[in-house]
């Protein structure tokens, strides 16, 4: 079972620590939300985001230290977690290890224990629980729900009922998201019957309020149990209960709906989240896209890139590149790359890896010429996506072709845009070496240029240059 289950439906509304605002005038203040609004490209989004919490964790820093700010134990477990997130694990032992006495409370301590189980270091995050019971600091779910995480994610389902009933036995009322992890402990090792189990005790809590994520973390078991009827059953229990100005709840049940390959819900729930919601994020457009294409509904996927394009949403990658990759998956390349060259053409960005699959996808059909010019579109944009590298194969298939079709000019300009991606290879020279003596161009400098990358001359070398007297 895939543990990134929890990490979208499972996660909702978990507990978390809370800051505190300083600010009096919040007129102009900068917010994070202004700062990635207009990002598109998900490697400029992670760099704000990484330097949004590079920035938190030195004005902190630089407060604690200037005396500015005498930190309560509240705001050393905010320190505590941010250095955990910037610095390591190690660097949030140390900050916790000279805490004074008295700021060493259930906070901080439930901070370093977050930071043990974001790291997955099983041992140390049960040694350190043992040391809050001792001290008298579990007395909230928070702790719990914090191990129950733990062992999720390391794939422990069957410890997950072990330490909600210890919870319980502790005088510990379980939250939502509480029997949330043990309705998906059972789910995630097929026990359906003891995920109903599970969730019928949660039903009849008092202090519970069922919410909108248990059900349709229930329902996708029942999905993948190929249990229709109680999928759909519990998709519309879950349902009743979305916030309904809220889109992440519609996108989660448009999601499983297209697990279910039902269009007419689909459509319904897009609608309404049209309707309910004042604005919609990128990720909105980019969710039902994926949606429609795993039905093959690509004239409908086609009409939600037009909204999305009419939305004046800032441009993120992301959304076209959707139905870019849904096109390559069903094989549609002519389609696939006419998007890409409208985009291109509106001076949009595009991705490499894009290009690189329509490219493979074009070889694969014996097209060759079309992979050949996908391919110089992705070399050409490799200097900004450095994470991005070709197909060998496919590379190697376009420089045969073109040692033996291609014009020297075509040969030696690919090879160059190439040469920045990979190291320069005996296919390479082979290939501008070809091309070069069916021009009939003199070729002495293209065998210096060999030398000079220490690729000597082989039998294949040779009977290229044998092409030079006939």
């Amino acid at each position: 079972m895939n543990t990134k289950l929890i990490s979208k439906t499972l996660m909702q509304n978990r507990n978390t620590i809370i800051t505190r605002s300083y600010y009096t005038n919040k007129a102009n203040k900068s917010t994070l939300y202004s700062k990635i609004s207009p990002l598109g490209s998900t490697p400029s989004l992670e760099s704000e985001l990484d330097s949004w919490v590079q920035s938190g964790n030195k004005v902190s820093e630089w407060m604690h230290k200037k005396d500015i700010c005498i930190f309560s134990p509240s705001e050393h477990a905010v320190q505590l977690d941010l250095i955990g997130r910037v610095h390591g694990l190690v660097s949030a032992e140390n900050y916790f290890n000279n805490l004074r006495d008295q700021d060493k409370n259930e906070k901080t301590y439930g901070a370093l224990l977050n930071c043990y189980v974001r790291q997955r270091e099983t041992d140390k995050s049960i040694l350190h629980l043992q040391k809050m019971k001792e001290m008298g600091f579990v007395k909230s779910s928070l702790t719990y729900n914090d191990i129950m995480c733990l062992y999720t994610n390391v794939g422990q389902h069957e410890m997950v009922p072990q330490v909600l009933n210890e919870m319980k036995e502790s005088n510990v009322l379980p939250d939502n998201f509480s029997y949330r992890l043990c309705i998906n402990s059972y789910g995630a090792r097929g026990d359906l019957e003891g995920m109903e189990k599970i969730l019928n005790e949660m039903e009849h809590q008092p202090d519970i309020v069922m919410d909108w994520n248990t059900y349709a973390v229930v329902a996708n078991f029942y999905i993948l149990g190929d249990l229709t009827d109680k999928g759909i059953d519990t998709l519309k229990k879950s349902e009743a209960r979305l916030d309904k100005k809220d889109g992440t709840g519609y996108n989660h049940l448009i999601s499983l709906y297209a697990k279910l390959g039902n269009k007419t819900e689909i459509l319904r729930l897009w609608d309404l989240e049209k309707s309910a919601c004042e604005r919609h994020i990128n990720k909105d457009y980019i969710i039902m896209m994926e949606s429609l294409l795993k039905l093959s509904e690509f004239e409908e996927a086609e009409k939600v890139l037009k909204e999305w394009e009419s939305s004046g949403n800032f441009y993120d990658v992301r959304v076209p590149n959707t139905l870019i990759i849904g096109y390559s998956r069903k094989g549609l390349y002519e389609k696939a790359r006419a998007l890409l060259e409208d985009l291109t053409g509106k001076g949009k960005m595009t991705l490499p890896n894009s290009w690189g699959i329509v490219a493979t996808g074009f070889f694969d059909k014996s097209e060759v010429a079309k992979a050949f010019s996908c391919m110089k579109a992705a070399l050409c944009l490799y200097a900004e996506n450095k994470g991005w590298k070709p197909n060998q194969r496919v590379i190697n298939g376009i420089l045969s072709w073109l040692g033996d079709e291609g014009s020297a000019e075509d040969a030696e300009a690919f090879v160059s845009s190439l040469k920045t991606v990979i190291p320069v290879n005996r296919e390479m020279c082979h290939a501008v070496l070809k091309a070069n003596i069916r021009a009939g161009k003199d070729v002495r400098r293209l065998l210096d240029g060999m030398k000079t990358y220490k690729i000597e001359e082989d039998e294949e070398t040779k009977k290229i240059l044998s092409m030079i007297q006939q």
